[in-house]
């Protein structure tokens, strides 16, 4: 088939049978196999199998593929042989392939520009892109459900231009699906000026230096570097404006030709006819990663053709520089190079006002690292630079509409939940409250609830359909909203359940304001009646009608509106997870200004009102509780929040002293009553009162049902309940990692010495000396202070005999942090082989330390530029920030856990989860735990303590616990032997069994007993290679060995692999590392299996691969060409054709 031309105004075009037709084929239809998952994203058209600048993947799942512009890293895979499909591109670039590539003519079909084909049933057109003759943009309309259309751009290579939005077709496509972008430079520093402003200053300095040396009568060559195709405009413009021909040689004019330049007479292959000369990309300098001008070559070049200046240009927006200058020139004697900011692709802020004049629903870059998946860490940073010019309500409409139909598809309530995973765990958890689970407001005419004359006003509806749209509705929205308000939003919105919701978003705070004002005035009509309901039986749920105006016990009462125990109107804090847990109410309202010297409040709040709490109540604190004698009595086990229960009103005459005395202490209105009763004892004495409050021994409940016992110099805890009000709660202290608990270890913590473990072995008390107490879980800052000794010491045997110390209190205080210590000791979090990594760089860790610390990345570089370390910067950081309150201390498995998460976070929002862990972290950080809490998140911990270093610490520390009176024995020396020999054991055990999951248990069970022969290689876990010694010849060679026999082999050059056969029969490979490498060499599985007898159900094989080249008498390639070979994984197959082994 020869290059096609379309004159119709809609052509209707199937890629399989042009296909067909042009190899031939007999056959009348193709089946297609599915596109692999693995396939980038980035290059596919969703819901097609139109393929954008793929060539290079091509396989045999589609034959429609569309080149948007002759660029070699867009149209690499296509060859002279190409047979794989039909190429689908501009009239120009279809010239540039038949005469330049040699492409089969009957494989490429031309498409028109600016005009509208359908391909496959989808309408295409092609508009101009903007980047040199011959590209294009990809305008897609794929046919969806019910008549309904999705809309795609594919930018290609693209610069944005003003013009592009009075394009007829492109102003078809504002708010359509998705725009496939050009990231190039998609990056704030990348704002170079337009293409007509540096073609100006290009030809300004043609003309200003070629007519100063012409007076002078010497000579002088402009040297202009450029692609094959591409930076045309600056060439047509010299040759125009300052009237001189452009040299250029036989290849570039053979594609000037292709593109109509060829007889305009502004091009020569004839040197001497001009002074404007086009030269290869790189002959003025290398450009990337930054520019390195080769005045050497420029050297040559004058010399060789006898000039006496040479001046260049290098026009790209890699070299731009942020200056006053936008242009910048380098010169040395004769020589110039002017970097000229001239770019083909979109600058940054071109890519943000193309995006805000499409209005898209979804920005797909296709230029970047790790792009190819669309919710790739990388993707989605690139993404945030266009956050709030997408059109946001379009998806959170579409998200909806997801909900509706899954209501309708499986006709159960839809429970709106943050994390879907949970939704499961959580629904079981609220069966297991139930009967803690008090309605607040319910589906009935409550709290003044209308009739529903609203909806039947809307139309005729029966009342079967009138309570399936409400249900439908109410399935939707938080649990809050009143019956009265959702028919009032369906009235509204003409029945549209999508539409509603979108609605209700919009005016929610004035819906929540409503509820609460109403619950507000019901609360204070009736303060007398929850006292009296408080002894209700807790079985027993609580409705609030508008007719009685109190609590009642109602058994059948199953269609309230539910709210969890503790969690009422003071804090707001509702089940649903849709929105924030502080409510939009809570959100508007403002701290009223108050002197810092003012003893006494002047307003007196009501008490049985929702109030604005104190900044200090956002932190986590161990607070007074609600009754007399420090627990927990039944009346806050059976009343909401939000029902404030005092003695009786003589309270009155302490209000102020009682709202004084609550905010000092920095506790909630649940606390009241205990207020009341300590101002009681002391007449109203406020400072007596808190005398009395920090000096009682048994301490107070915690408004969440946490006892603070004192006792000497010790701090416990206690539970004053046994479940939380809600699985949501429960969820919550799991995340928090019993951060109440740990927050009472404080006192004896700061009052330990923080040099005590570099006490010599024999004088160290793991009990006395330790910052802890038995039962308490290890704090964090127990391993930060070893951290700190270690790196000062430059000893190891003394940094040995640190880490000895530090491990022989978690022995005898907590045995079961033992092992997460000793992972963080060696900066991991995983054995090697299971390859569990954090994922996280430098930039990330930057960003939540500046969150954490409330300072800027202009502070973080200068102290990085300081000091060399993060670490470092970090801990500088910590030391400057003011906190209102101190936070809960980090316990040693809390950081264990809470990396362990961050490891699993993957997928889209997972920068933004790592980064909330992160921060939580580093703000519970104290003394120089930041400082070791970030190295460990960077992978450089920085204390000079090895595997080799922490496992004999650890196995020593195992000898003195399980002989405590070996230290009274005399000297060191005396166990000296012993130590050494469980030394040498634990790390000859972890070199055969690298697995420190099973490595320390055993240790620690067996103590002194522990022997490396208890142990024994487990298929899966690879071993720990032997390492050689290099030496520099065969006589060393002999001489090491001596009279001693040995055997030699050859050494191939490959790779080093432990093949692994387990029992179920599976095969694993693993590198000298440790990591697997199972996916890099499907083939070596198969001649593996192929080669081992039945009888041989397990093994371990130590090996080296070796590619090799079986065309060429099976030689053996080197290393580096068996390196190059794909990588694999699991959703993605690698060719094996190309380097066998």
């Amino acid at each position: 088939m020869a290059v096609e031309s379309l004159v119709s105004k809609t052509v209707t075009l199937d890629s399989t049978r042009l296909f067909l037709s042009a190899t031939n084929s007999s056959q009348s239809s193709l089946s297609f196999p599915p596109i692999p998952s693995s396939f980038p994203h980035s290059k596919l058209i969703p819901k097609t199998r139109f393929l954008v600048d793929a060539f290079r993947l091509a396989s045999d799942f589609s034959v429609s593929y569309f080149l948007s512009h002759f660029h070699s890293d867009h149209y690499f895979g296509l060859t002279p042989f190409w047979s794989k499909g039909i190429v689908f591109c501009s009239p120009t670039t279809a010239r540039l392939l038949i005469e330049v590539l040699k492409i089969p003519q009957n494989f490429i079909f031309q498409l028109p520009v600016n005009e509208t084909v359908v391909v496959d049933g989808c309408e295409v057109t092609l508009i101009d892109a903007n980047h040199f003759p011959g590209a294009v943009q990809f305008l897609f309309k794929i046919p969806g459900s019910n008549g309904s259309f999705e809309r795609y751009v594919h930018t290609g290579d693209c610069r944005f231009s003003d013009s592009m939005k009075s394009d007829r077709f492109l102003s078809e496509f504002v708010g359509c699906d998705a725009i496939f972008l050009d990231t190039t430079y998609c990056n704030p520093k990348f704002v170079f000026p337009s293409q007509e402003e540096s073609v100006e200053y290009v030809v300004n300095v043609v003309g200003r230096i070629g007519g100063e040396y012409m007076e002078s009568k010497k000579s002088v060559l402009f040297l202009v570097a450029t692609y094959v195709v591409g930076k045309e405009k600056i060439l047509v413009e010299i040759a125009s404006r300052c009237h001189r021909k452009i040299h250029v040689d036989g290849k570039k004019m053979a594609i000037l030709h292709v593109l109509g330049y060829g007889n305009s007479g502004i091009f020569t292959e004839d040197e001497s006819e001009t002074d404007v000369h086009v030269v290869g990309w790189n002959v003025l300098g290398e450009t990337w990663p930054y520019f390195r001008p080769n005045f050497v070559r420029m050297k040559e070049i004058m010399v060789e053709k006898g000039y006496d200046k040479v001046v260049g240009f290098v026009p790209t927006g890699w070299t731009y520089e942020v200056k006053r200058n936008k242009f910048t020139v380098r010169s040395k004697d004769s020589f110039e190079i002017h970097l000229v900011p001239y770019s083909e692709h979109s600058n940054y802020d071109e890519l943000r006002e193309y995006v805000r004049f499409l209005k898209p629903r979804r920005v797909n870059p296709t230029v970047g690292v790790d792009i190819e998946k669309l919710d790739s860490k990388h993707a989605q940073k690139l993404r945030k630079h266009f956050s709030g010019l997408v059109d946001e309500m379009a998806n959170k409409k579409e998200f909806l509409l997801g909900f509706r139909r899954g209501l309708c598809e499986n006709g159960e309530k839809v429970k709106l939940s943050a994390n879907a995973d949970l939704n499961e765990e959580l629904e079981q958890r609220k069966k297991q409250n139930k009967s803690e689970i008090i309605p607040v407001i319910g589906n009935s005419d409550v709290i003044g609830l209308g009739d529903s004359s609203s909806l039947q006003d809307s139309g005729v509806l029966t009342d079967v359909e009138r309570e399936r749209i409400i249900q439908e509705l109410h399935d939707c929205l938080p649990k809050w909203v009143t019956r009265d308000q959702i028919l009032e939003l369906i009235s509204s919105s003409g029945r549209n359940i999508i539409q509603a919701v979108s609605n209700f978003y919009e005016r929610e705070t004035e819906f929540y304001e409503q509820v609460s004002a109403c619950k507000t005035s019901v609360s204070t009509s009736q303060a007398c009646s929850f006292n009296d309901s408080a002894s209700l039986p807790k079985s027993d749920p609580f409705i609030l009608t508008s007719q009685a105006g109190s609590f009642k016990s109602s058994p059948n009462a199953n269609k309230g509106i539910y709210l969890s125990q503790g969690r009422g109107a003071p804090s707001m804090k509702f089940s649903t997870k849709r929105k924030s847990s502080v409510s939009p109410g809570k959100r508007r309202k403002t701290i009223q200004s108050k002197s810092n010297k003012k003893v006494k409040s002047n307003s007196k709040p009501d008490s049985s009102g929702s109030k604005q709490s104190t900044i200090t109540r956002f932190f986590t604190k161990v607070l007074p509780g609600t009754s007399e004698g420090g627990t927990t009595g039944s009346k806050s086990e059976e009343c909401p929040e939000d029902v404030i229960m005092m003695p009786s009103d003589s309270t009155e005459e302490y209000r102020e002293e009682i709202d004084q005395f609550i905010k000092i202490i920095n506790a909630g209105e649940s606390s009241r009553s205990y207020a009341f009763t300590v101002l009681e004892k002391t007449k109203g004495d406020i400072n007596m009162a808190l005398d009395i409050h920090y000096s009682n021994p048994k301490g107070n409940c915690h408004e969440k049902g946490v006892e603070m016992v004192v006792s000497g110099d010790s701090v416990r805890i206690q539970n004053c309940t046994d479940t939380f009000s809600s699985g949501h709660e429960k969820d919550l202290a799991n995340n928090l990692g019993h951060v109440t608990n740990s927050s009472l270890v404080r006192h004896s913590m700061e009052n330990t010495d923080t040099t005590l473990l570099s006490l010599p072995l024999e004088k160290y008390k793991p009990i006395e000396d330790a910052c802890w107490r038995h039962g308490e879980p290890a704090p964090y800052i127990h391993l930060s202070r070893a951290f700190d000794l270690v790196e000062a010491e430059k000893g190891k045997i003394k940094a040995t005999s640190m880490l000895c110390n530090m491990f022989r209190s978690l022995l005898a205080l907590s045995p079961e942090d033992v092992l997460p210590a000793v992972y963080l000791c060696t900066n991991k979090i995983a054995p090697d082989h299971e390859n569990i990594e954090l994922n996280i760089g430098g930039s990330l860790v930057t960003s939540a330390l500046e969150e954490a610390c409330g300072t800027n990345r202009v502070k973080v570089r200068d102290l990085y530029n300081k000091f060399g370390d993060l670490g470092d910067v970090a801990q500088a950081c910590r030391q400057k920030q003011t906190l209102l309150a101190p936070p809960p201390p980090l316990l040693i498995s809390d950081v264990f856990s809470m990396l362990r998460e961050v490891s699993v976070q993957t997928g889209s929002g997972s920068t933004i989860r790592k980064k909330n862990i992160i921060v939580n972290l580093m703000r519970s950080c104290r003394e120089k735990e930041m400082k070791f809490v970030v190295r460990t998140l960077v992978r450089n911990l920085r204390i000079g303590a090895m595997m080799r270093t922490v496992l004999p610490a650890l196995a020593q520390a195992v000898v003195m616990d399980s002989s405590p009176s070996l230290s009274h024995e005399g000297t060191a020396d005396n166990i000296k032997e012993k130590l050494q020999c469980l030394s040498s054991a634990v790390v000859e055990a972890y070199n055969i069994l690298p697995n420190l999951d099973l490595v320390v248990p055993l240790l620690m069970r067996k103590g002194i007993t522990f022997s490396s022969s208890a142990l024994s290689m487990v298929p899966g876990i690879p071993i720990k290679p032997m390492l050689a010694k290099i030496t520099n010849g065969v006589p060393q060679v002999l001489k090491l060995f001596q009279n001693k026999g040995f055997t030699c082999e050859y050494k191939y050059d490959g790779q080093r692999a432990q093949i692994h056969k387990l029992a179920d029969g599976t095969m694993r490979v693993f590198s000298r590392n440790g990591e697997e490498t199972t996916s890099r060499f499907p083939d070596l599985v198969n001649i593996i299996k192929e080669s081992c007898k039945p009888a041989a159900s397990t093994f371990i094989l130590d090996a080296e691969v070796v590619a090799v080249d079986r065309k060429n008498g099976c030689k053996l390639m080197s290393f580096q060409e068996l390196s190059s070979r794909e990588r694999g994984g699991k959703d993605s197959l690698i060719t094996v054709d190309s380097i066998k082994v």
